[in-house]
């Protein structure tokens, strides 16, 4: 997550991302609004390859009630349950082990979902993945956030996290390792489609573009990248005028280790592009891919995802609309636009979470949901 959308607000038709208007980011070139042919200015990527569908399908689900805890949950397993049954019986998913797992941690599923599980078959998922395979990845449980120690690529300086059952002990598993093991190592014509529900999910698979809505019901696409970038170039400006309070105005709380590692390379020497700013595209990670990589999320970096009580049952909010949606509608029956609008609309005024949904390169947003 090259920034931290925990800031976004919607406020009479204006939405607010990093402390910056949507009118304010636009200007910059960061942020456009999504217009009626589904693509915004620039159009969608003609790089990235779609995947037709026509290969094996794979699945693995993740459910973590963390039983006798402080922090236990009660709709997570059920959330996988309900997922699951949905993909086979309606997205004709196979159920075999070679095709689908299932990680919960009431001793039912195929491991309980330890770090090293998880970790373990993440990598299963994406293992021998062609063109035209669809992936299909879903965790429900809690989702945190920890100090960037990596590649400073955080605005705010946290890297959004997955919390396995043992993370007390043994860790939480950072974005970044979620983009290098679910999303990094796949080949163009694959799609993976991933559903998150945890609190300040927005980002966990740290892709290039994030799509919102504001309170005008206005698709906002977000370049998560151009704002990184253009928050290191500030901070950087900041640090060579000596401006502590700017370089944490502009929220790289890791820019020192960059600005050491720019020194080290002599980039104050090599202005990039004649700009004279000392920082290239290449200082801070894209994030784009090759393959066809989409994330829904329960909620933006700084929400929490409800544990919810739906129709006699514990569920999480987001699985449950995600599910309603689709069924309501018709697979298939929806765009991607239509789809985050209606899931919106059916958590509005009950909960104060707001869905959004990432992807790896910039899409058309009127294609048809499948999987």
């Amino acid at each position: 997550m090259p920034f931290d959308l925990g800031s976004l607000i919607s406020a009479g038709g204006r939405v607010r991302i990093g402390g910056h208007t949507t009118e304010e980011l636009m200007s910059t070139g960061a942020a456009h609004i999504v217009g009626s042919d589904g693509t915004t200015e620039g159009g969608a990527s003609d790089v990235v390859q779609q995947s037709d569908l026509t290969g094996n399908k794979k699945s693995l689900f993740i459910g973590i009630n963390y039983f006798g805890t402080k922090s236990e949950l009660k709709g997570c397993i059920n959330d996988v349950k309900n997922l699951r049954e949905f993909v086979i019986d309606t997205m004709q998913f196979p159920d075999d082990k070679d095709h689908m797992r299932v990680l919960i941690d009431d001793g039912n599923g195929d491991a309980m979902p330890t770090r090293d599980a998880i970790m373990k078959h993440m990598n299963w998922l994406v293992a021998g993945a062609q063109k035209g395979d669809s992936l299909f990845f879903h965790y429900s449980g809690h989702g945190g956030t920890s100090k960037d120690k990596n590649d400073s690529d955080e605005q705010d300086g946290q890297d959004e996290t997955l919390c396995p059952m043992d993370y007390a002990t043994k860790g939480q598993i950072i974005d970044d390792l979620v983009h290098k093991h679910l999303v990094e190592v796949l080949p163009p014509g694959v799609r993976l489609t991933a559903i998150v529900d945890a609190c300040h999910s927005g980002s966990v698979f740290d892709l290039a573009y994030t799509y919102n809505i504001d309170a005008n019901n206005a698709i906002i696409e977000v370049d998560n990248k151009k704002i990184a970038m253009d928050a290191a170039k500030a901070a950087y400006a900041a640090h060579k005028k000596g401006d502590k309070m700017g370089m944490l105005k502009h929220g790289l709380k890791g820019a020192k280790a960059i600005f050491d590692e720019l020194k080290g390379n002599n980039y104050e020497d090599k202005p990039a592009g004649g700009s004279g700013d000392g920082v290239t595209d290449a200082r801070v990670s894209n994030k784009e891919t090759v393959a066809d990589v989409i994330q829904f999320s329960g909620c933006m970096d700084s929400q929490t995802s409800a544990d919810a009580h739906i129709k006699g049952q514990a569920t999480g909010a987001f699985s449950w609309a995600f599910i309603e949606s689709i069924k309501s509608h018709g697979v298939g029956k929806q765009t991607y636009i239509e789809l985050l609008t209606n899931i919106r609309q059916l958590l509005a005024g009950k909960y104060t979470q707001v869905p959004q949904m990432s992807t790896g390169y910039k899409m058309n947003m009127q294609t048809p949901f499948i999987m």
